[in-house]
């Protein structure tokens, strides 16, 4: 398959991937559903702690048994959990589910959700920079994966406007888990093309022991070398706590709308559901637009191979400033600051990406990528854990106390503080 054409299915597949309606409106889907921020914060720790389980062994097993086979059987676990939150939610809506009922059939999409995380996470990078390898072209891993996360970003600018739209027609939040279930099948359909080649080198049957065998060899290396072990400690700090704090831009984008469009349309009957689209779709569609551009560009913030690191350190950096502009504005309840500081943390995040898979990638050997990549996710899936059920009880205790305008200014607290931590002990 030519150069241009796997290319093409690489960023068809990030596309695609990303066609995920439900993820603007995925804590604003579960208030609707009569959720705390607190049981929320419960649901995404739960969804961790199976990533957690199944992380390290899928990395494994996509590496002996068949990268391509994983990718379609974790679209096929999406799809589950996509009709499951989407079933359980109606039914709680029209009073045919208990609060009981309903956060057991929640956890069940959760632990379908995780399975097909789990699959997927690791072994498509690993598939690209295996074709990297196979081409002769791995000094072109970061400008290689950010041209692909770009279209990542791209389609969820594309599926932000189709999100919003949805949830205008229909003035339900719940909704969208449906809609994304067609993306999906579209994606299936696209991994049926990939190459057997970036499958790396499988046996025909891969036992146990072997699977064992190869993910203690991994993790071994992991946590004896320094560099790697570096690496993760980073990626917990950054990326667990910005997947465990991004979705609070959603009920903040709801509640500055509600006074705008009490002002832009005031003749115009709405519902909230319908209002909180009015900011939701064109904040998000900037943000992805400009996250694209910064997947895109990232390797020009490495000057030469072995300067990941000095990018790193910048990166720290910069997030501490944002998180101290964010805790006022968060406490006093400035929205417009609140809403420009998210946006920044997300192109920041896009820079950030690139750059770190890079350096996993030059530290790990090309046969154990995804299990690297892997442990690497669970790491991160571990600190979303540990941090999603307090932050949301903190949030939640704000705003039954009135502690601030706004409640979420413990987001601006920990982010402060753990940014800070890993700026002040970063390699420069």
């Amino acid at each position: 398959m030519t150069g241009n054409k796997m290319l093409r299915r690489f960023s068809l597949y990030g596309f695609l991937k990303n066609q995920q309606y439900y993820d603007y409106f995925l804590l604003l889907a579960f208030r609707q559903m009569g959720l705390s921020f607190f049981l929320i914060g419960v649901l995404i720790a739960f969804r961790e702690i199976m990533i957690n389980i199944m992380e390290i062994p899928t990395g494994a097993i996509a590496d002996l048994s068949g990268r391509r086979k994983c990718m379609i059987l974790s679209f096929i676990a999406y799809i589950i959990s996509f009709a499951t939150f989407g079933l359980s939610g109606m039914a709680a809506m029209e009073g045919k589910l208990a609060q009981n009922n309903l956060m057991l059939l929640l956890f069940l999409a959760m632990f379908f959700f995780a399975i097909g995380d789990a699959f997927r996470t690791g072994t498509h990078k690993a598939m690209i920079f295996m074709w990297l390898h196979i081409q002769g072209r791995t000094d072109e891993r970061t400008k290689i994966y950010g041209y692909t996360r770009s279209w990542s970003k791209i389609g969820s600018a594309v599926s932000v406007i189709l999100a919003c739209f949805f949830v205008f027609s229909t003035s339900n939040f719940i909704y969208v888990f449906f809609f994304s279930i067609i993306p999906y099948i579209l994606n299936i359909i696209n991994f049926l093309g990939y190459p057997k080649e970036v499958d790396g080198k499988i046996g025909e049957k891969a036992s146990i022991g072997d699977m064992l065998k190869h993910l203690k060899e991994t993790l071994g290396v992991s946590v004896k070398q320094a560099s790697l072990r570096r690496i993760i400690l980073e990626s917990m700090g950054f990326e667990g706590f910005f997947k465990a704090s991004k979705d609070y831009l959603q009920p903040i984008l709801k509640a500055a709308a509600l006074p705008l469009t009490a002002v832009l349309f005031a003749s115009i009957q709405l519902t909230d559901e319908q209002k909180s689209v009015v900011l939701i779709g064109p904040v998000f569609f900037v943000l992805f637009v400009l996250s694209a551009m910064a997947s895109r560009n990232a390797y020009r913030l490495v000057s030469k191979p072995g300067q990941e690191d000095k990018t790193a350190h910048h990166l720290w950096g910069m997030s501490v400033v944002i998180f101290l502009v964010l805790l006022p504005a968060m406490y006093w309840g400035i929205y417009w600051i609140m809403i420009a500081g998210f946006v920044v943390l997300y192109i920041i995040q896009n820079l950030w990406r690139p750059v770190l898979i890079s350096r996993f990638d030059a530290h790990s050997d090309k046969e154990k990528g995804a299990t690297i990549l892997s442990i690497e996710s669970q790491a991160k899936s571990l600190s979303t854990m540990i941090i999603a059920p307090p932050l949301g009880f903190a949030i939640d205790l704000a705003r039954n106390h009135g502690i601030g305008v706004s409640e979420f200014w413990p987001v601006g607290v920990l982010g402060a503080l753990i940014a800070l931590g890993f700026f002040l002990t970063a390699r420069s």
